[in-house]
């Protein structure tokens, strides 16, 4: 079980006055107006907000699928609006996995070629690829099904797939956005206590966005968007983190 923060203990992420503006003129509009915010090694943190409130915006950047206007986002003390686009792709390479609403697979491949997908990316060999990809198959409950296509398999299914590829590459965070959007209440909470287990037994930092409290309820942390702006952060009594 991962341990709580405590004073001493350097941010693993960490936000300070970060903005986000698109567009220019008087079509301009700011998604994000100063946000700060700092998660250690080791939470679980559940985004939440209304449409609009900026709770997609500021998991862009802290996946670094996107970057601020202005202000600072540090990653392991790593200053990431001063990376360049390369950088930025080898940070999310090595250091973040991703599992997403819409499942995202690859449609006419394999479960495992799905999971293999990340370990290409770093340029691992066939051999070592494929028994990793098993190995988190086997651990998302998936044994048997390497060579079953998406369509072959359950919204459950796929999303265990999913989550099985981000956890390949044993990411520092793991950056889930809906992940239960798609599922049944029974897969939901099947797909959420598997999350809580990577947190807990792995020490893999989650961030989280959801708009579902039942969902929110899983995490030790949940941190309230609104009009750009964090509303709200509270721990929650009787989550362990």
């Amino acid at each position: 079980m991962s341990a709580q923060p405590t004073a001493f203990d350097a941010p693993l992420i960490e936000l300070s006055g970060v903005t986000k503006s698109y567009g220019s003129g008087s079509a301009s509009m700011q998604a994000l107006r100063g946000v700060d915010l700092t998660i250690h090694q080791g939470e679980f943190v559940a985004i939440m907000g209304a449409s609009g409130s900026g709770k997609s915006t500021i998991m862009n950047i802290i996946g670094c699928l996107d970057t601020p206007t202005t202000g600072s986002y540090r990653f392991k003390g790593i200053a990431v609006e001063q990376l360049d686009r390369n950088q930025r792709a080898q940070l999310r390479r090595y250091e973040l996995g991703f599992v997403f609403q819409g499942f995202n697979l690859l449609s006419r491949t394999s479960a495992l070629e799905n999971v293999e997908l990340p370990l290409i990316y770093r340029g691992l060999p066939n051999a070592e690829r494929r028994q990793l990809a098993l190995n988190a198959l086997a651990t998302v409950g998936l044994n048997g099904w390497a060579s079953h296509t998406p369509s072959e398999l359950s919204g459950g299914q796929q999303q265990r797939v999913a989550i099985a590829r981000a956890i390949v590459t044993q990411p520092a965070v793991l950056l889930a956005d809906e992940p239960t959007g798609n599922l049944d209440s029974a897969r939901s909470v099947e797909v959420m206590e598997m999350i809580t287990r990577f947190n807990q037994e792995s020490g893999i930092t989650v961030v989280m966005v959801t708009h579902e409290p039942d969902m929110a309820a899983f995490a030790s942390r949940v941190v309230h968007f609104h009009d750009g702006l964090v509303a709200s952060d509270k721990r929650q009594a009787g989550v362990a983190s």
